[in-house]
Order: structure tokens, then sequence, then C-alpha cells
């Protein structure tokens, strides 16, 4: 009785009413949804699946008023992500409506309280499922309301725009990075690290090829992967017998996400949001090249395929062999990858006539490709915490 009294934007954000997968269409392990509008354009969504369950989750949301967009990217397993995918998004719209309007604070406090209750699940799964501790998940977030763009990160997963800009008497598109790479990677997060724990000469270890936090995980931020933030996790008997415990004095990993504001420009035309399987494969120039000199419908699963045959090249292969094998062991190919397109018109002055007053839209990519059935298992997860 009470969902029934949820707004339009509430029955969006809870799915399970209307929301659905957005009419995307399926291609073996590729889902799509060629275009849809929101409220200041057009946006494009694909995922393509290589592990054995999809980590990557995503969604958009759209009002007369805002656009928010998902991408979560997860390891370990997929409960983390499927955690994010379903809470963050009320969490932002509850403080936002309580606060006037989207802020630094509103969204940090989402991501705060979106951690703190995946902890709680943790705790009371942790009896049955010990695993649960070593799952976490790579957020990122845009959202946009009056020509205004919040972009906010945890880990890996990448915000890039295609702005336009006046040299040399030509007409060029650049790509602009909008959010920063938590990944040990980078030279800045290892010195940031090294800093932050300068008694533990072991924080940052280079270890099968990469670099890694105490030689298991490459991102230095997340939602989850509680047992590399709480140390308590590390001495409790079950989680001991889980794993290979890591001895912590404190958290090597920040649930804190960095947070990019800007007011949009008539030059700035696209947004690109995309999870780390895309950016192993193009550059952001690449990438921003794409979107610009191909048609706007199936923009996204244009750059999923450009990724998959990059990832085809490398391993000496075509693209249509990459495409037969089988998920999981796809995993050796490439990642699971997921790509957003968000088109900006409004900043040439233009009106998307297909996007009407008082209409919300929202779109999430499947749970799970392979299957598309997979909320059975999510729900007997995520039960204990309605």
């Amino acid at each position: 009785m009470l969902r029934s009294c949820y707004s339009p934007l509430e029955r969006c954000f809870f799915g399970r009413l209307g929301c659905g997968c957005g009419g995307g269409r399926g291609d073996g392990l590729l889902w799509h949804t060629d275009l849809k509008p929101h409220a200041s354009g057009d946006y494009s969504i694909a995922v393509v699946q290589a592990n054995s369950s999809l980590e990557d989750q995503s969604q958009v949301f759209s009002s007369p008023s805002a656009t928010y967009v998902g991408v979560y990217d997860g390891h370990g397993g997929p409960e983390a992500s499927r955690f994010v995918n379903k809470r963050l998004f009320p969490y932002l719209h509850k403080f936002a409506t309580e606060q006037g309007g989207l802020s630094v604070d509103v969204i940090k406090k989402a991501f705060h309280v979106t951690e703190e209750e995946f902890l709680h699940l943790v705790k009371r799964a942790l009896p049955t499922r010990p695993q649960i501790a070593s799952v976490g998940s790579c957020c990122l977030v845009g959202a946009i309301s009056n020509d205004e763009l919040y972009v906010a990160n945890l880990g890996d997963s990448r915000a890039v725009l295609g702005r336009r800009v006046l040299e040399s008497a030509k007409n060029l598109v650049v790509a602009e990075r909008l959010s920063d790479d938590h990944n040990v990677a980078v030279e800045k997060v290892r010195k940031e690290l090294k800093a932050l724990h300068p008694d533990d000469s072991q924080i940052v270890v280079f270890c099968r090829g990469v670099w890694r936090i105490k030689g298991i995980i490459q991102v230095s931020r997340s939602i989850g992967d509680v047992y590399l933030k709480r140390p308590e996790f590390n001495r409790d008997p079950i989680f001991q017998q889980f794993g290979n415990p890591v001895p912590l004095k404190r958290p090597v990993m920040t649930a804190e996400p960095s947070i990019l504001f800007r007011k949009l420009k008539p030059q700035d035309l696209f947004l690109i949001f995309a999870s780390d399987g895309l950016w192993e494969q193009l550059s952001d120039e690449a990438a921003v090249d794409i979107v610009l000199k191909n048609p706007r419908a199936g923009i996204a699963k244009t750059l999923v395929r450009a990724a998959i045959q990059e990832a085809a090249k490398k391993k000496e292969m075509r693209y249509g062999d990459i495409k037969k094998i089988e998920k999981g062991v796809r995993r050796h190919f490439h990642d699971d990858i997921t790509v957003i397109v968000i088109y900006l018109d409004h900043q040439k002055g233009s009106s998307n006539g297909r996007f009407k007053h008082n209409t919300f839209s929202c779109t999430n990519a499947p749970v799970d490709i392979f299957s598309l059935n997979a909320d059975v298992a999510e729900d007997d997860l995520l039960h204990p915490v309605f």
C-alpha cells in the first residue's frame, strides 16, 4: 500500500515499478539501449559482460529538473555494485530534497550513508557469507541540474567531456577528464598513500605486474572492501577462516569521493561515463573522437565495440572470435564494460521535444546480461536491509 503512494521519481529509484531495463536489447553478452531523451538532450547506454556474474551496474534517471548518471564497477563479486545501484540514488534524492537542491555536501552524505548501510549488511551476512567482507565497488556519479554539473567518483571509472574549442581558426573538439582515477597505477595516488602510512613500507607493492595496496587491490577508494577499512574484520574468526587476513593498524581504503563541480557552457557537447573496462582499451581522446564522428543512435554500443576490437587486436584475434567466448573465460580478454553517453543539446539553446513536461525517465542496465534474471539472487542478499 505504501508503494502506491510513491512519487514517479521514487518509483524509478526503487525499481520494479515500471523502470525495468529501459527497452534495451540483448546481443549475446552485449546489452544496449540506442537512444533515449533526457531533459537536455539524449543518452545512450551499453554494457558487455565478461565475468561469470556481471560486476558492472549502471543507471540513468532523468526528470524535467535533473539528470543522474551512475556507473558502479564491482570487484570480488557483484554484491556491492548491485547494492549501490539500488541505494545511492534514493539517498541523493532524499538529501537534495531536504537541503533544497544538489550540493557537494548532499553528494558526500549520500555516499557516506550508502557505505554505512553496506557495512551493516556485511555485519549481518558475515556468519553465512564471510566473503562479503572482501566485496567492493567503484562508484562514478554524474548529476546535471540547471546547467550545473557534479561528478563524484570512487575508484577508476571515469567521466570525460567532449568540449569544442577554437584553435588557430580551427573548430576542434577536445577531451577533458572530469574525474580522478583512484588507482595506485597513478604515481600521485601511490604518493598519497605512502604519506598517509609513513610507518608501513608495504602499503603499496608491485605485485603480479601491477601496483597494489598491500599486494591485494589497485583502487584506493570504493564502497565496500570492508576488511581493508575496518581492522576488526581481520580479527573476526569467521573471516579468518575464509581468507588470508591482512593485519591493519588503520584503514588503507576510503569511501570519500572526489567531487568536481562546473557550470556547463555552450561548447560542452557531450559526456562519457564509463567503467575502467573501456579506458583500459581506449584513450580519452579516442573515445571522444568516436562519439564525435558516429551517429547518436547506438553510440554507447559503438564505443563498447571499439573497445572489444582493441582487446581482440592485443590478442591477435578478430572481433568476431572474441564475441564467441563465454562469460567467465572472456574475462581473460577484457573486463566488463559499461558506457553511458550523455548529449548536452540544451547548451545550443534548443529544446528536446521528446522529453515532455513532468516526464520521469529511468533506465537500469540488466543486473546480469547472460541470464537477465539475476534479481532473485540479488533479493536474497538485500532483503534483510529493507
